[in-house]
């Protein structure tokens, strides 16, 4: 074969109807074909970018694999016998992390079962098509509630946004009848309120914001806000917010249900150290009372969810003051047993 010869041949071979788009598709068959367990030599790579409408040869494609490691993809090459293999290694996100993130969005209560299976697809496109048969799995969760509600997301968005702007905002809020329709609150008045943080807590996300008509910090379920809008009105309540701690906010609310916050005193069995620390942090002061039994004070929002969690912990944990909180549970005892013909 002469050099002209050769030379059309040459060119013959890198036209195709997508040449243009040789680097994309190599890149894409290298990140969804390979990992660290599946390979693939330089014909198999040839054969896949040919059924893409892409003609490549040995030679170039060399060079463009080590294009694709100077832009940055891991590409690993493995010599086995007479062949050379060619695997993605290090990704944005390794195997046992999508795991996580896949467990978390299939568990999460407040995301719909719709939206949690275009979730879990889109983070499956993150892996190797071999991988990605892993992530698609069932989290066993006893009688989990999924929410109806898709509009969590835009709800979000919206309160992102009035925050970052610094805006108040106003918007209706809505509860669940007993015919299982959505009731609005407040006979369907408007909410206005000051969005200052969002928080997550018990599977769902909250809204926390100050209320100027009763100059009070509120938490509102997002999921149950409708039609918010951004007022572009200045936001209120910055004192308030100034030393504003998520994490002890969240802390002191139970189910976040609403109630007066006290500072309680708690006195426990040793074995219930734990259950201290998981619920309140490992920054509470234990005062040892004696060898079986310790006091610590918290800040809660007194509630019945809280009287309901000391009464669930039996008598490993007692409520010793103020007296005010201690009378709530008494009466709240005597509630019950009234209640149940006692």
């Amino acid at each position: 074969m002469t050099i002209e010869n050769r030379s059309e041949e040459t060119a013959k071979i890198r036209k195709g109807p997508n040449q243009k788009l040789k680097m994309l598709y190599l890149a894409g068959i290298l990140s969804e074909e390979t990992d660290d367990r599946h390979s693939l030599t330089i014909q198999d790579l040839i054969e896949k970018l040919a059924a893409l409408g892409v003609n490549a040869d040995r030679k170039t494609l060399y060079r463009d694999l080590e294009e694709l490691r100077r832009f940055g993809m891991d590409i690993i090459t493995t010599h086995t016998g007479h062949y050379y293999y060619y695997n993605l290694g290090s990704r944005d996100f390794e195997l046992p992390e999508l795991k996580l993130l896949v467990d978390s969005v299939q568990s999460a209560k407040f995301i719909t079962n719709r939206k949690s299976a275009d979730l879990i697809r889109k983070l499956s496109g993150l892996a190797s098509r071999h991988e990605a048969k892993y992530l698609q799995r069932q989290v066993v969760i006893s009688g989990r509630v999924k929410t109806m509600n898709e509009s969590i997301y835009y709800n979000v968005d919206k309160l992102h946004a009035a925050i970052g702007e610094d805006s108040r905002i106003r918007f209706k809020y809505y509860q669940w009848n007993v015919r299982k329709e959505p009731e609005l609150r407040k006979n369907g008045a408007w909410y206005s309120v000051s969005p200052w943080a969002l928080l997550w807590d018990n599977e769902n996300y909250y809204l926390v914001a100050y209320d100027a008509e009763d100059d009070k910090i509120k938490h509102y379920r997002v999921d149950k806000m409708l039609k918010i809008s951004v007022t572009g009105e200045k936001r209120e309540g910055k004192e308030r917010f100034t030393e504003f701690d998520p994490a002890r906010y969240s802390r002191s609310l139970f189910g976040m249900y609403g109630g007066e916050d006290v500072r309680v005193t708690l006195e426990a069995r040793n074995d219930m150290t734990g259950v201290l620390i998981d619920r309140f942090g490992k920054d509470i002061v234990i005062t040892r009372t004696d060898e079986d039994h310790f006091r610590t004070n918290v800040e809660v929002a007194v509630s019945r969810q809280f009287l309901g969690w000391v009464m669930a912990l039996g008598d490993g944990i007692r409520i010793v003051g103020p007296e005010s909180v201690a009378e709530q549970m008494k009466q709240e005892i005597r509630r019950l047993a009234e209640q149940y013909g006692l």
